[in-house]
Order: C-alpha cells, then sequence, then structure tokens
C-alpha cells in the first residue's frame, strides 16, 4: 500500500512541479506579446527558439531520458519503498538521491545549472524574457504531455519501463 501511493506521489509531485513552473511562466511570456509587441526578428527569434526548446527540452530532454527515467523509478518506488523514499518521493523518481553516481552528479547538475538559468532570464528584460519563458513552457509542456503518456503506456504494458538507474542496477 505504501509503495503504491509513494508511486503516485512521486510522479504527481514531478508533474505538479513542471506545472507549476509553466503556470509561472505562461502569462510572462503572453505579456512579451500583447502589452509589448514583438517586431518581426523577434517574432522569428521566438518561433525559431519555440521549435528548438520544443526539440532539445521536449522530445530529446523530457521524452527521451527524463520522464522514462522518473517512470521506472515510480514504478520501483511501488515496489520497493521506504519511508524516505516515500516521503521524498518526487525527488527519488527525478533522481536527486537513490541513483548511480553518474545520474545523481548529472541530475544535480543540471538542477544548480536550471537554477542559474531562471536567475539570469529573470534579469532580461521584456519582450526577451517572455521570447525565452514561450520556449520553456512548450519545451515543460512537451515533458508534462511526455511524463503522462510515458507512464500510460509502461503501466499497460505496451512497453517495458527503462532503467531506473539504481545504483546497483545495470547500465
Amino acid at each position: 500500500m505504501i509503495g503504491a501511493v509513494a508511486a503516485a506521489w512521486g510522479m504527481f509531485g514531478v508533474a505538479a512541479l513542471l506545472g507549476r513552473a509553466v503556470w509561472r511562466l505562461w502569462p510572462v511570456a503572453l505579456e512579451a506579446v500583447s502589452e509589448h509587441g514583438l517586431s518581426g526578428a523577434q517574432a522569428a527569434v521566438c518561433a525559431l527558439w519555440v521549435v528548438v526548446s520544443a526539440y532539445a527540452e521536449g522530445y530529446r530532454a523530457f521524452q527521451l531520458r527524463f520522464c522514462p527515467r522518473v517512470v521506472a523509478r515510480a514504478l520501483y518506488l511501488a515496489r520497493h519503498a521506504t519511508p524516505i523514499r516515500a516521503l521524498l518521493a518526487p525527488l527519488f523518481c527525478i533522481g536527486l538521491f537513490g541513483a548511480r553516481r553518474r545520474t545523481t552528479i548529472v541530475v544535480w547538475s543540471v538542477t544548480l545549472a536550471i537554477v542559474g538559468l531562471v536567475l539570469l532570464v529573470g534579469m532580461l528584460p521584456q519582450p526577451w524574457r517572455g521570447i525565452v519563458d514561450a520556449g520553456v513552457v512548450v519545451g515543460l509542456g512537451w515533458g508534462i504531455v511526455a511524463l503522462a503518456v510515458e507512464f500510460v503506456t509502461v503501466a499497460t504494458g505496451r512497453r517495458s519501463a527503462a532503467s531506473a538507474e539504481l545504483p546497483c542496477s545495470p547500465p
């Protein structure tokens, strides 16, 4: 029972984290267009950035790497929950602890880089901040959808779970 609750908490927590970022960034992205307007060049940069973000962040980072690992770790958690893993299930599912050393280093490094980028992008003036945020919203939105699709696909047996990247699991 605790395992199923922990897995659900892990999946919901990760989706909520991504969703909260979309919720916060969406108005900033809209402000760039509605209040500031975009020149032709800025609109072209925005369109290109959205496409690049969809591919690089949405497809490559979320759909191919992040979401399969999160789902695999949530399913592992369903069978092997401990009190600390259950309590911190979203962090476990992301891979911030209880993962291979390399995975943990990469996840922590990416997390810290994202925090740094958020601080830097927050200093950009509009409409540039909104342009950057538009791409991030598309990438994060793709990630939320990819997470749900991955979970349903694996849970219904249409595909095997990816590696949970546990310290003792083979690469």
